[in-house]
């Protein structure tokens, strides 16, 4: 049973003004009565303004001090919750009852993280649609350490544009740590490993996507192999992740076979291009920063205070 002050939602906003009036409303408006934190690392376009308005508590830190895993943490700490529910704010809510339907795992111990589903805007390009009903399909599902023979790093895959916790569950591994991406990837490793259980929760949606980009997605390919490298011990305990990116492909290239084979060339040279970023990201740790801060789409974090906490770790 959920009662009210057991949840607490953080919200992690960098010029974020314009999402706020989209993403804020149904969770407050939500029957759990939820605590809303709005974190925001000095933006000056009036976010954390915005998010007062709004009826949001909010939090102020020095854009060099964040961090994706160590902010959260801190963010879940000053909230003190029994769940907490990590967010972006480009991620909208489609129903009133999306919070009750994703704490619901939770709350009856049959998982220590739940995601949501994401479903792309209306404006969304093909391939960035057929991205998000790859990765969320409309079925839900509970996974656990059993599932990595079957369904590989698939069985680790979790979203922080919207996910809840249950904070007891991260308290026993010391909560999200620090690292340049992939914070919830790493945390759900290591619950799986404590014996916990990951939900996906695909009655539970939020409208998140965003346009692709040849340069961008590729800086975001690299962070993510930049991560796994730091990590390998903990992201590829089902070996090499990239038979998933193999299988996309595959998937993508079919389906646009049939309904937009015009989008073939973009398809192709894009996916090139974030192979390559993940590729070069793989190999990032022994790059010069200075190279690795130009290929890297986190600006703040090569210069961050957090940083130097950073280091490869077994998980």
């Amino acid at each position: 049973m959920t009662r009210s002050g057991d949840v607490g939602i953080v919200v992690i906003t960098h010029r974020a003004r314009h999402h706020l009036d989209r993403c804020l409303p149904p969770l407050l408006a939500s029957r759990l009565r939820p605590r809303v934190l709005v974190v925001n690392s000095s933006s000056s376009d009036g976010t954390a303004e915005r998010a007062r308005e709004l009826g949001a508590e909010v939090w102020v830190i020095p854009r060099s001090s964040f961090n994706h895993g160590t902010t959260r943490e801190a963010a879940r700490r000053r909230l003190a919750t029994r769940f907490v529910v990590m967010m972006t704010p480009d991620a909208y809510p489609v129903s009133p009852d999306f919070l009750d339907r994703l704490i619901r795992p939770l709350a009856e111990g049959e998982a220590a993280v739940a995601y949501a589903r994401q479903v792309p805007r209306p404006d969304a390009d093909p391939i960035e649609r057929f991205g998000r009903h790859f990765c969320f399909p409309e079925t839900s599902e509970i996974r656990s350490l059993a599932d990595y023979p079957r369904l590989k790093s698939a069985t680790h895959y979790c979203s922080n544009a919207c996910a809840a916790w249950d904070s007891q569950a991260l308290d026993e591994i010391g909560g999200f740590p620090a690292t340049l991406v992939s914070e919830e990837t790493i945390t759900v490793v290591r619950l799986l490993r404590r014996g916990y259980r990951i939900a996906y929760v695909a009655e539970a949606v939020v409208e998140h996507s965003h346009p692709t980009a040849l340069l961008a997605d590729l800086r975001r390919a690299f962070d993510v192999g930049y991560t796994r490298r730091l990590f390998a011990d903990t992201l590829l305990v089902a070996g090499s992740d990239e038979a998933r990116g193999v299988l996309y492909l595959r998937a993508l290239l079919a389906a646009l076979w049939h309904e937009r084979p015009q989008s073939l060339p973009y398809a192709l040279l894009h996916t090139s291009l974030r192979w390559l970023g993940y590729r070069l990201g793989r190999i990032g740790p022994r790059l010069p920063d200075a190279v690795a801060a130009r290929l890297s789409s986190q600006d703040f974090f090569w210069t961050s205070s957090v940083r130097p906490a950073l280091v490869p770790t077994a998980g």
